[in-house]
């Protein structure tokens, strides 16, 4: 089935995928991040003591995650949007009236549990079961909802925060959500998808369904994670750290900004080529190239001052963006199948939650003792290298017990 016949074929549910991830945005760190200047000088904050607090509330929400993203494997798509769509747009009023630290903490928590977490777990959860010969595709498509975000909302945010304040920017996000996100949404996703004729077969996959507390004991889960965490991890802690890297450099600010719809761009084209390349070689086949970009990236941000180096580093984080957002999706129902996926999901989306948390946590500490930002960004390119190295051993391995998996089943 051609690319075009597959959207016209499915459009409502890729819609419904794709808003979904697309409004997970008010809980995303990019978003919460252009109030990060005004949070941190109401509350008198500095860059390690907001870094923490932001930290401590996403691990909260992780915890808490592991345990509520099964409501996935229980519950409609549509039924559950029906509660973390709500529950996102209360958060987001509780931001514009949080006026002690203690609110604060619980509006942080509770827009990265039912933004970032609830909202992406359930879309990518739904993409991963409804489909199998296409599931690439189809998570790409979802994907790249939260890229349409991150290239949009920036620059409206910077519009209304001039005119109403960043508080009432909150409150007009709630809004949004409860009047036109909840209703477009639903109705789209009311019907669940049922298999057809034309979906085709997968050729390549578990051929049994891992129990959660299986995979968790399964040495190759963590490996893979060494990898598929470090996007998330290093895109976190740039954009969170976003004000004091462009003072550093001496960049604009909204060049800065508008450097977000490069990203978006390039994300979308290789969340897309992602798809088709699992689709037809498969998820394990992407996981040694994927942080290349991204640890290139990474050394083009730490040595060059010019402000080009803005649209470089972007241009290559949106590859690594594209390939991983995708790759995040197809992958697990690939070596674990699918019965027991909201959960295996769950811890998935917890950890990588976890590890945004820990992103601006730490490095926002190391600033404050004096710890050279740019260095701290070599350091991480260096990781994505060494760690792409794992995952190409890792993937053989994953390869190799399914094709024998496969043979065992087949005799």
């Amino acid at each position: 089935m051609s690319f075009v016949a597959f959207l016209r074929e499915n459009i409502r549910w890729l819609a419904g995928g794709f808003l979904l991830t697309c409004f997970s945005s008010f809980g995303q760190t990019f978003f919460i991040a252009l109030s990060a200047g005004e949070i941190r000088a109401t509350f008198n904050l500095s860059h390690g003591e907001f870094g923490t607090i932001y930290m401590a509330a996403t691990l909260a929400s992780a915890l808490v995650l592991t345990q509520l993203g099964k409501i996935v494997d229980v519950m409609s798509v549509a039924r559950v949007s029906l509660l973390i769509i709500p529950m996102l747009a209360l958060f987001s009023v509780s931001m514009a009236y949080a006026d002690s630290l203690a609110m604060l903490v619980f509006t942080l928590f509770g827009l990265r549990l039912f933004g970032q977490g609830m909202m992406t777990h359930n879309a990518i959860t739904a993409m991963g079961r409804w489909y199998a010969a296409q599931r690439g595709r189809a998570v790409s498509v979802a994907t790249l909802g939260l890229q349409a975000g991150e290239a949009v909302l920036p620059f409206i945010y910077v519009s209304i925060v001039v005119g109403v304040g960043w508080r009432n920017t909150w409150l007009l996000s709630a809004l949004f959500l409860v009047i036109v996100a909840l209703p477009v949404i639903y109705a789209l996703m009311r019907v669940e998808r049922q298999p057809r004729s034309t979906d085709g077969a997968a050729t390549d996959g578990a051929t049994r369904h891992w129990t959660r507390r299986e995979v968790m004991r399964d040495a190759i889960f963590w490996l893979i994670l060494l990898g598929i965490l470090a996007p998330g991890f290093i895109g976190t802690t740039i954009f969170f750290h976003q004000v004091y890297l462009v003072e550093l450099r001496g960049w604009s600010l909204p060049a800065f900004a508008g450097s977000f719809a490069l990203m978006a761009a390039m994300t979308v084209c290789f969340a897309l080529i992602g798809g088709v390349l699992i689709d037809r070689y498969s998820a394990i086949r992407l996981l040694p190239s994927f942080l290349i970009p991204l640890a290139v990236s990474c050394f083009l941000l730490s040595i060059v001052e010019a402000q080009w180096g803005i649209f470089a580093f972007m241009a290559l984080l949106g590859i690594s963006y594209g390939l991983s957002s995708t790759l995040f999706g197809a992958l697990w129902p690939e070596i674990y199948g699918t019965k027991h996926l909201g959960s295996i999901r769950a811890v998935v989306i917890a950890l990588m939650v976890f590890s945004t948390a820990m992103g601006p946590g730490v490095t926002g500490f190391l600033i404050d003792f004096g710890v050279d930002y740019p260095l701290q960004i070599l350091v991480m390119g260096v990781y994505c290298l060494a760690v792409s190295i794992v995952m190409a051993l890792v993937g053989r391995r994953a390869a190799s017990r399914i094709a024998i998996s496969a043979g065992a089943s087949v005799a």
